[in-house]
Parts: structure tokens; sequence; C-alpha cells
């Protein structure tokens, strides 16, 4: 699954800890998730839908 978070990410200025910290997950899992190695439960997809105010569709794609 591809993702946009390492842009979105970048754009507000966060690092993978700060994200991992808003979104109570490891540094590491944001990496994963970024890198397309893991894909996020559907509560976590959420979550960071609702961090960034997007829809998971405007973040996650096939």
């Amino acid at each position: 699954m591809n993702n946009s978070i390492r842009t979105l990410r970048a754009e507000r200025g966060w690092s993978q800890a700060h994200l991992a910290d808003q979104l109570a997950v490891s540094r590491q899992t944001v990496n994963a998730i970024e890198t397309g190695r893991y894909d996020p439960s559907l509560p976590l997809a959420f979550a960071i839908a609702r961090l960034f105010g997007l829809t998971i569709e405007d973040i996650f794609s096939v």
C-alpha cells in the first residue's frame, strides 16, 4: 500500500519521532509505514488521517 505520510510529515516540519509521539507508536513503526513495509491497522490509519486533517483515501492508495 502506498502512502503520502512522509510528504505530509515533511510539509509540517515534523520528525518521525514527533509523529510517533502524536500517534502513540514507535518511531520504527512510523518508518515502516512510510516505507511500505507495514500497513497500519484501521484504527491507526484513522488516527493518522485525523491528525493530518485528511481522509484515509487522501493518504493511502493501493
